[in-house]
């Protein structure tokens, strides 16, 4: 296993053992408080233990061997879970807890034991700080010294980008619910709680459109990170086999990585000697980076000369 994917295996354990806890204890302090905005969260907590299953199925389906339908593996259906995860989030998470909410607004019931709903709320805030905690200690070792949001946006490791953003949604959601239950016990107005489990609900639609974007972006083809590419293209400019690179295309596969690069050689004595500079640039770059299991390169000229 590699580390970047040991590193998310970690961080999706850490989210699941936090979530299981929490839904099982939110659950209880809904039915027996009828707080709306705790029910609420509690659906929020099943539906991101099951979002944590479906990563952890996308990352074994992914070590799949590749066969003769899928040449180059399966490494990209991470990506496939990691939109069923987001899907499942806006709507048995979000969605649900709008309606439900909706619903409450039209039928206020009064908050019973508001007490037992405050204690559940203050040790899910713990449990999924833990949570948030051994998430960001996976992304501070791969992240490079990015800010939070850059990484964010830059990196293709989806699952570890969806258990920070269901971990920072949780903490806000619970929050918002908290608020929501103070309100409705200060006001004696059980409308404050119904508006929580809205508010709860539109926060996690939106957590679950920014990951769908993410997630499209890695769905339909993106490069490897820009460091990572940079990086690589300047390793193959520094080759002595190598005159000038004329394009270098970087696809990321799921952890894998794919190459091709198109170069001008440096004059060589035989069509050997050519096929051995090739395959000396191409071991390089696999022993640079052990993740580029495809590595493909064709010798070409510059565009307008000889």
């Amino acid at each position: 296993m590699s580390s970047n994917s040991e590193g998310s295996t970690k961080a999706i354990f850490y989210a699941l053992g936090a979530n299981g806890g929490i839904a099982v204890a939110k659950f209880g302090a809904a039915l027996f408080t009828g707080s709306n905005a705790m029910m609420a969260e509690a659906i929020h907590s099943l539906a991101d233990c099951t979002n944590q299953i479906f990563l952890l199925r996308g990352m074994q389906e992914a070590k799949k061997p590749p066969d003769e339908l899928h040449p180059m593996g399966y490494g990209r259906v991470v990506y496939f879970w990691a939109m069923m995860v987001a899907i499942l989030l806006f709507f048995v998470g979000g969605a649900f807890s709008v309606m439900e909410g909706y619903s409450h607004l039209q039928h206020p019931a009064p908050l019973k034991n508001a007490t037992v709903a405050l204690l559940v709320l203050g040790v899910s805030v713990a449990l999924e700080a833990f949570s948030l905690r051994g998430a960001m200690t996976e992304i501070r070792k791969v992240s490079g010294g990015k800010p939070f949001m850059q990484w964010f946006r830059e990196t293709r490791q989806s699952e570890l980008m969806v258990v920070a953003g269901e971990d920072i949604a949780a903490l806000a959601g619970l929050a918002i619910a908290f608020g929501a239950v103070v309100l409705t016990v200060v006001t004696g107005n059980p409308l404050w709680d119904a508006c929580g489990s809205i508010a709860v609900g539109v926060l996690l639609m939106l957590v679950a459109f920014i990951i769908t974007r993410e997630v499209k972006a890695m769905i339909t083809g993106e490069s490897a990170a820009p460091e990572t590419h940079a990086a690589i293209k300047a390793h193959i400019a520094a080759r002595p086999e190598v005159e000038h690179v004329i394009n270098l295309i970087t696809l990321q596969w799921g952890e894998q990585l794919m190459i091709a690069v198109q170069a001008k050689m440096q004059p060589q004595p035989s069509d050997a000697a050519l096929i051995d500079a090739i395959n000396a640039v191409e071991h390089s770059l696999q022993t640079q980076w052990p993740q580029a299991k495809w590595c493909f390169f064709e010798p070409d000229v510059v565009a307008g000369q000889d």
